[in-house]
């Protein structure tokens, strides 16, 4: 014999009325935020991790039976890293496999450019970036399963065994930082990513880390949200007769379906934001949208864990109604919060902080802290509001403060369920704010180094290049002052201390570097000139990746907040339309409804979301002390535009009810409860 709960709650769903349905809207819309946002960041980890991993063909792994020489280097053109790859295919070996996205290995003079290199060789005169290549018939293209991002810029030359280029002595990088390498190749198949790719799974762990907390609450609010209203309805029917576990059973399907129906929404959303996330640069730069799909079964995990927290969530909040069905049906048992939630606070903290003083921890490890950090203040959250009500109950001078004071100890965790999002964002948001991060860099805009070949490093060949750089210079029509280095004191400059040739370029302009880069190759087949960002590359792409992290957190934490503090102030008034409705028959103001309803966001927002806040900027400060640097000058400002940021996402989210508030409050006497 079939059940009869699942039609019983379908009816009851169905039978809920206009604000009802409007709760059951207000969920799946949270549902819906929640699981857009984790497919996002699923979509980023996993992006990143499949585009690393399309770069590791071009590290060369040794093999002592190889049949092609490979070697790596990097040179740059308007300040931008192109990745050159010379192959020479050994004479009397077998045939070496094409490289990836490459359609035939390479023959001796032949040239593959990626889309975007490409584009930049025919827009720029040959003298500032053409040149450095060997010139073919016609260039070839590298396809996209060679490149880690549409606008990666990549050059695969062939060359013959003899030349320069793949000598022995080729592939020697300026600093041990992985911009160049040489080895006997058998193939392609390599396993340690490039440099500019290596470490952006990294970066998206840390922001899942930072974002992830915060949108699992959000998650389980879906299953709060009307929460009063399905109690009320639920008590009755226990009261009628209805046992707990038909009571658990019907609240679970109920929030099931609505947490499945608005994450559903949220991964058709997500399906359908791709192309738009595929341009969102990060590290290297844009994506390819296929990086960025996490494939059905990814998305269905997520709609099914968004629907399982949405009704893990509605059932956990059925404990009153199991144990006392008649107390909740006549709201007689306020619903306070235990000493316990402060003491599990004091003891994940001191656990956090402690762990984390020790050091040398890997970034899961710093991840998981950061999450148990957060959880910790999920928990004090309600505990706090509730003291928070208590003493504005006892301070309170004016009607509408009284009444946010007793709504506060009434019912604190729909208060924090209200404002956690942006209590939370403000860890992200102090933390970003502040943190400045920076590396010793070597600052030459204005110089162009070759080292010299070797066999050439004595004072006379030294001069001899100089010679023959300023002549190279002058015909290309660059303005430089040349030296000739030989390497016997230090002298600070990009040579660090080794001979060579170094040309200072009048103006720094970076159309005269590319040009004089260019003109000077000829001096070192074996390494091409190289300007200061050969040495800072990898440092400027951490910073770039920290600063994209930092924006891309704050704005989905503000979005998350935004979402989160709206939903629930909606909700909110929904759950107490009866309340507001007594009030208002009582003949209370409507605008002292209104001030009551902010001011008990309002208090503990700025009390709790100013104590992470507090504890963002200190995490920060330790952070640049271990670093060595100092407080970024310009973190009090963005601090300042974040606590702009967050207020007025507040009182949108508030005022965003205020309709909702008049429309329930409006006739009450003609209310049907």
């Amino acid at each position: 014999m079939p059940s009869p709960l699942l039609p019983l709650t379908w009816h009851l769903a169905r039978r809920s009325g206009r604000r009802g349905l409007q709760s059951h809207l207000l969920a799946a819309g949270a549902a819906a935020v929640s699981a857009l946002v984790l497919l996002v960041l699923l979509a980023a980890w996993s992006g990143a991790g499949t585009r690393a991993d399309r770069t590791d063909w071009r590290t060369p792994q040794p093999d002592r039976n190889g049949t092609a020489v490979q070697t790596l280097s990097t040179t740059f053109v308007r300040g931008e890293p192109v990745t050159v790859v010379d192959l020479a295919q050994l004479p009397g070996r077998e045939a070496t496999p094409a490289p990836p996205g490459v359609a035939a290995f390479p023959k001796p003079g032949q040239v593959y450019l990626s889309p975007a290199l490409a584009e930049l060789v025919h827009r720029l005169p040959r003298n500032q970036l053409a040149d450095r290549f060997p010139e073919p018939r016609a260039y070839g293209t590298v396809g996209d399963a060679g490149l880690a991002a549409p606008g990666e810029l990549l050059a695969v030359i062939g060359r013959a065994p003899s030349d320069p280029a793949v000598s022995e002595a080729a592939g020697q990088p300026v600093m041990d930082s992985g911009l160049a390498g040489r080895a006997v190749v058998s193939g392609f198949s390599g396993t340690t990513p490039s440099v500019f790719t290596a470490q952006d799974r990294s970066g998206a762990l840390i922001g899942i880390g930072l974002l992830v907390v915060p949108v699992i609450v959000l998650a389980t609010a879906a299953g709060r949200l009307g929460a009063a209203r399905r109690e009320q309805r639920l008590a009755a029917l226990r009261l009628a007769g209805a046992t707990p576990r038909q009571i658990l059973a019907m609240t679970g399907a109920e929030a099931a379906a609505v947490g499945a129906a608005g994450a559903a929404t949220g991964a058709l959303a997500y399906a359908a934001l791709l192309p738009a996330l595929a341009g969102l640069p990060f590290g290297i730069g844009t994506w390819f949208a296929a990086d960025l799909w996490v494939g059905v079964a990814g998305s269905a995990a997520v709609v099914a864990s968004v629907a399982s927290l949405t009704a893990l969530s509605a059932v956990s909040a059925l404990r009153e109604v199991v144990r006392s069905p008649l107390g909740v049906a006549q709201q007689s048992d306020p619903r306070r919060t235990r000493m316990i939630r402060l003491v599990l606070f004091a003891g994940l903290v001191l656990y956090v902080v402690v762990t984390a003083r020790d050091g040398g921890l890997r970034i899961s490890q710093q991840v998981a802290l950061l999450i148990l950090f957060y959880g910790a203040f999920w928990i004090v959250g309600p505990w706090a509001t509730d003291r928070i009500g208590r003493v504005l109950a006892r301070f309170a001078r004016r009607p509408a403060t009284l009444l946010a004071a007793r709504r506060l100890s009434d019912d604190p965790r729909g208060a924090w369920r209200t404002v956690s999002g942006l209590v939370l964002a403000g860890f992200v948001a102090g933390f970003f704010s502040v943190a400045h991060l920076s590396f010793d860099t070597f600052e030459h805009p204005d110089q162009v180094a070759v080292a010299a070949p070797d066999g050439a490093h004595g004072r006379a060949a030294v001069r001899e290049s100089a010679d023959r750089a300023r002549e190279l210079l002058k015909d290309a029509g660059v303005p430089a002052t040349v030296q000739a280095l030989t390497g016997d004191r230090s002298d600070g400059s990009l040579l660090l201390g080794g001979p060579g040739i170094l040309a200072r370029i009048s103006g720094s302009d970076p159309a005269r570097l590319d040009a004089a880069a260019t003109a000077l190759a000829p001096l070192n087949p074996v390494s091409p000139p190289y300007t200061d960002k050969s040495l800072t590359a990898v440092d400027d792409l951490v910073q770039d990746q920290l600063r994209d992290l930092s924006l891309a957190s704050m704005a989905v934490s503000f979005l998350v907040a935004t979402a989160s503090a709206g939903l629930t102030a909606a909700a909110n008034v929904l759950d107490r339309r009866r309340v507001y409705g007594l009030l208002r028959l009582a003949g209370t103001p409507l605008r002292v409804l209104d001030r009551a309803r902010v001011r008990e966001t309002v208090v503990p927002l700025v009390l709790l979301a100013g104590t992470m806040t507090g504890c963002g900027v200190y995490a920060a400060v330790k952070l640049n002390e271990a670093g060595g640097t100092t407080l970024d000058a310009t973190g009090a400002l963005r601090l300042g535009l974040c606590a702009l940021l967050g207020a007025a996402a507040m009182f949108t989210a508030i005022g965003a009810s205020r309709p909702l508030l008049r429309a329930v409050t409006d006739n009450p006497s003609q209310q049907p409860d």
